[in-house]
């Protein structure tokens, strides 16, 4: 029986999620794999703070130091978060001799490519299966069982948070403030809910997941961002009336002329296969071009899911499978503006009742290469305000953002901000 040492670095949910998983499945590691896992030491912040029930607390420290200078301990589990200290503690670590596992999404999205770097520099490993889906085996599948496959696009839900959120919206009947206040009561939202619904931690699981698929760093910052503060109640509704759901995808695409990395909600067609992903679940849609489309679909957080995808990261390294970092392929494309992007939109304008505000609005929009599809117009009471909703041809961002501009600039018919969703067909 082989005995591995793990050093952990960080105890919160995750870190505590792996130490009661590694106890649970001892006997079967032992069992299928040959290997006991044996928690040598865990750097925590707070010596004082309460810990679980059943937690050794001798193996507690605040000194990174006695985990990345212990000859006894095999592997390092990064399980602490954020850039700092985790960054200075896993690259400590590489240079002293140890392999790293780690579920730092925002970590390797903002500064992961001077880590592989310096790991295959010292020869060292880097694994992180949890760092993008939780349980569901997304970096697997994308280093091996499609590594034949060139990979032309992802379309995911990658963040459990706004799914439940405009999951309560459309079968609940919630607007976005209660149906965020029940997210936070039931433990899928922060109390600041931000990093989420703001779509930060979506893009930082692209830049991951992009940087895999295509071959070539995509640097986080060229990720476009944009969350789900501004979906409205009304907006689900006239979404529905068209035969679509609203959903905050991440969305990768290999074009000709560059790379696409956006993070936006996006009009999903109700027949569509992640229109199906309901709650706190997530969903990834690769297309590659041997395989054509594949669905990954499970829960993409929680304790239990992501301490499994941490585990299975533990028994590749004890079983002598290699990381596979990151390569770069023979010609990297550019990361695409948001602007030159081409794409059928949903708008919604707030319009003073009067007549020929359609007109007018049409007007602009067409003297902007903006062809519309589809209309709906709320039932008229002149002098009121009502909602103007309009789907889009295939146009151009930059052209139907300076028509938008225009015409939120004439303040004697639009009395609020328009908005603007992109369809996804």
């Amino acid at each position: 029986m082989r005995s591995i040492h793990v050093g952990l670095l960080g105890l919160g949910q995750i870190g505590s999620g792996l130490y009661k998983l590694i106890s649970r499945k001892s006997s079967f590691c032992e069992r299928r794999y040959g290997v006991r896992f044996e928690i040598s030491k865990i750097l925590v912040k707070n010596l004082k703070k309460k810990r679980f029930p059943g937690l050794n607390s001798r193996l507690i420290t605040s000194d990174a130091n006695q985990i990345l200078d212990d000859p006894s301990i095999d592997v390092i589990v990064e399980l602490i978060g954020g850039i700092l200290p985790a960054k200075k503690l896993i690259i400590e670590a590489l240079r002293k001799g140890k392999d790293v596992i780690t579920a730092n999404k925002a970590l390797l999205a903002e500064e992961g490519e001077e880590i592989f770097t310096l790991a295959r520099k010292l020869d060292r490993q880097v694994f992180f299966e949890a760092s993008v889906g939780g349980g569901i085996p997304v970096i697997k599948t994308l280093r091996e069982g499609l590594s034949a496959n060139r990979i032309d696009s992802i379309l995911g839900i990658v963040n459990g948070t706004c799914n439940y959120i405009l999951t309560q919206m459309s079968h609940g009947g919630m607007d976005f403030d209660a149906a965020l206040r029940q997210a936070q009561e039931k433990g899928f939202a922060e109390a600041d809910p931000s990093f989420d619904i703001d779509g930060i931690d979506s893009a930082h699981k692209m830049a991951v997941l992009a940087r895999l698929a295509f071959e070539q760093p995509i640097p986080f910052r060229e990720v476009y961002c944009e969350g789900i503060r501004h979906i409205a109640e009304q907006d689900i509704t006239f979404a529905k009336d068209f035969g679509y759901c609203i959903k905050l995808l991440a969305i990768a695409k290999r074009e000709k002329d560059g790379i696409e990395a956006r993070i936006q909600p996006t009009l999903v067609p109700k027949d569509h296969i992640l229109a199906k992903v309901d709650g706190s679940f997530n969903a990834i849609l690769f297309d590659g071009d041997e395989v054509g489309e594949i669905l990954l679909y499970g829960k993409g957080a929680g304790p239990e899911p992501t301490a499994s995808a941490v585990m299975s990261d533990l028994i590749d390294w004890s079983k002598g499978i290699e990381s596979k970092l990151p390569a770069d392929g023979e010609k990297p494309l550019k990361i695409k503006s948001i602007s030159t992007i081409l794409s059928r939109y949903y708008l919604r304008f707030s319009v003073l009742d009067q007549p020929g505000a359609l007109s007018k609005i049409a007007g602009v929009l067409g003297k902007h290469n903006v062809s519309i599809s589809d209309v709906i117009q709320t039932e008229r009471k002149s002098g009121t305000v009502v909602p103007l909703i309009l789907l889009t041809h295939h146009v151009h961002e930059k052209d139907i953002r300076e028509a938008i501009r225009i015409i939120d600039g004439m303040k004697t018919m639009i009395r609020a901000k328009s908005r603007l969703i992109r369809i996804e067909a």
